[in-house]
């Protein structure tokens, strides 16, 4: 797990070393550990590197004998051992004991980049190539976005990193806001990819490849989960299948050269992982989790119960309710503005973690492949919605499972804000190409394969990705293992949700691993009663935020509709709660990162 970062100037001018040094120390979270860099004339790639395999000899970046290959990645490749002994057996000489870095770029040097789909794992790698006509920087994201990459290509110079903070010290002054990236914002309560609030600055699509030369950029796909097909399979033969896959993907991430352990909830998605790893360690498994003292949101009760029967050496902490003065730190770790209150919680749990461990294994990716979330389970119990024309499936599901509808954006506009994006469609321009990507699939499977594309690489594998490397821990998520992502894209929307039942197949397949009570548990979420303390402990915390004479949200919103929006919330007329959060959420950015917004 690292950081990385890197730039391109077509016209080969070098970036100042401090630029590139503030590049670099702006990741430094995520790799403490090590740092290096290769430069050539007018362009670089850096890593800041956390330390998890191969810990003295996988120092980055690996550079080719020729010196005209630089290579570096934020990640872990689960399959190094068997792709390096491959190699071996062919006759590559490697320079490292065991780094599954050095095992990528062996295998570029002989493949190019027809080597991606040989790989299981979560990755962001950037390739400096000069061996040909003319150099080229390749970037290339995971299949899923486990790990983030964001670029900005100006036409003259490209830069690049694992966070939007890498790439803040090579821009001229302060960012500029995105107008229509704020809009999707307010319709999907995250910004989905590829936008950015940061104008210019494009979250790098998972699954795809940017080649960069002097004449320009070229991105291709170089895997779609939507090439997937269904196939009938009797629950049995799905259940083998199944368990035998998620148990593989376990194994794999255990390989580690430092402490590991994971997070435990109680819920299916973690019990499971935790008892698969249970299987392969001869340790107890160190589980750790959190509690608050309303029973509402408190699992910690589940997780001791799971960590019992399957032996975990355990930690439990239950910490304060009111996490808001945790709030500007984790936006800031996020780059972005993120309605998702879970955020907070997370970043506890990764505290906790920290203290023994350096790598925990998670259950993130189970409710999306699975349909996990109630919202499927609501949207498709109503015919007026779950039987609407192609056409208008992909409009209505946004609009019931969004934030702010079409309407409620526009009333919530300042005049100057409405008129200027009058022409941007939060569903014509951000989901529905995704829909029709998956036009061949059932609705439940078009709705999952939505938020495998937006919702996981925009926010939910934010959470961990983020929050872990904020006190410098890395998580692994099995559920994500391609080989079951393909696996669970050729199963009927059926098996997952069927008459209202959630993971409908998948709790049966995991009933004997882990029990019928934790197979069967009714899903809590993992979240904080955020509307509560906005009515009662931090009202006036809320007001002053939202209503400061300085305020993004007095240039961009009505003052009115906001003021409706609180009054209505506080005074209990209506539960506001996920627009208020989401209007706080931006506050707080916009106060850390300080962009301009455009003239009205």
């Amino acid at each position: 797990m690292c950081g990385i970062y890197g730039y391109f100037d077509r016209a080969g001018q070098s970036l100042p070393a401090d630029v590139l040094g503030a590049m670099d120390a702006s990741l430094v979270h995520r790799g403490p550990d090590d740092s290096g860099v290769f430069s050539a004339d007018g362009a670089a790639v850096g890593n800041r590197r956390l330390s998890i395999i191969d810990i003295d000899g996988g120092h980055q970046p690996f550079v080719s004998d020729d010196g005209r290959i630089a290579l570096v990645q934020n990640g872990e490749i689960f399959n190094h051992v068997e792709l390096r002994a491959e190699l071996q057996r062919q006759g590559v000489r490697f320079a490292s004991d065991h780094s599954d870095t050095e095992v990528l770029l062996r295998l570029y040097e002989r493949e190019g980049l027809d080597f991606l789909h040989r790989l299981n794992g979560m990755f962001a790698i950037a390739i400096y190539d000069a061996r040909g006509a003319e150099p080229v920087v390749s970037l290339v994201p995971d299949r899923i976005g486990v790990k983030p990459l964001f670029i900005r290509d100006d036409g003259c110079r490209v830069v690049f990193g694992s966070e939007i903070k890498a790439l803040l010290p090579a821009l001229a002054g302060r960012p500029m806001l995105d107008l229509p990236a704020l809009q999707h914002y307010l319709a999907y309560n995250f910004v989905p990819p590829p936008f950015t609030l940061f104008d210019g600055i494009r979250h790098v699509m998972p699954g795809t490849v940017v080649s960069i030369t002097r004449s320009g950029s070229r991105t291709r796909r170089w895997w779609s989960l939507a090439d997937q097909h269904v196939g009938l399979h009797g629950f049995a033969e799905w259940q083998d299948a199944f368990v035998g896959l998620l148990d593989d993907a376990v194994r794999l991430r255990l390989r580690s050269d430092v402490p590991f352990g994971a997070f435990l909830s109680g819920g299916v998605d973690s019990s499971s992982v935790v008892a698969l790893m249970a299987r392969h360690v001869r340790e107890p498994v160190r589980s750790f989790c959190i509690g608050f003292p309303d029973v509402r949101f408190d699992e910690s009760p589940y997780a001791r119960d799971a960590a019992q029967r399957f032996g975990t050496l355990h930690r439990e902490q239950i910490v304060q309710p009111d996490l808001l003065d945790d709030w500007s730190r984790v936006l800031w770790h996020c780059d972005q503005p993120h309605g998702d209150a879970s955020f907070m919680p997370t970043l506890k749990v990764s505290e906790l973690a920290a203290r023994e461990v350096k790598v925990v294994l998670t259950g993130d990716g189970g409710d999306e492949l699975f349909a996990g979330y109630d919202k499927y389970a609501s949207f498709m119990a109503d015919p007026a919605l779950r039987d609407l024309p192609a056409a208008n499936f992909a409009r209505h599901y946004v609009e019931h499972t969004g934030l702010f509808g079409a309407d409620a954006r526009a009333a919530l506009f300042q005049p100057w804000l409405r008129a200027r994006l009058a022409g941007v469609d939060s569903v014509r321009d951000v989901a529905a190409p995704w829909f029709e990507q998956a036009s061949h699939f059932d609705r439940v499977n078009q709705m999952l394969y939505l938020d495998m594309m937006l919702l996981l690489p925009g926010n939910n594998l934010v959470k961990p990705d983020r929050m872990g490397m904020a006190v410098s821990i890395e998580a692994r998520t099995p559920f994500l293992d391609w080989r079951m992502m393909e696996f669970a894209f050729r199963a009927p929307g059926d098996t997952k949700l069927r008459d209202g039942d959630k993971k409908h197949w998948f709790k049966r397949a995991v009933e004997p691993l882990i029990g019928s009570d934790l197979a069967h548990r009714r899903k809590q979420m993992f979240t904080v009663p955020i509307g509560e303390w906005f009515r009662g402990p931090r009202r006036q915390w809320l007001h002053d935020l939202l209503f400061a004479p300085g305020a993004i949200g007095a240039t961009l919103f009505d003052p009115a509709q906001v003021s409706r929006l609180f009054d209505d919330h506080v005074a209990g007329r209506a539960n506001r709660t996920r627009e208020l959060r989401a209007l706080a959420a931006l506050e707080l950015w916009a106060q850390r990162f300080r962009p301009e917004v455009p003239a009205p």
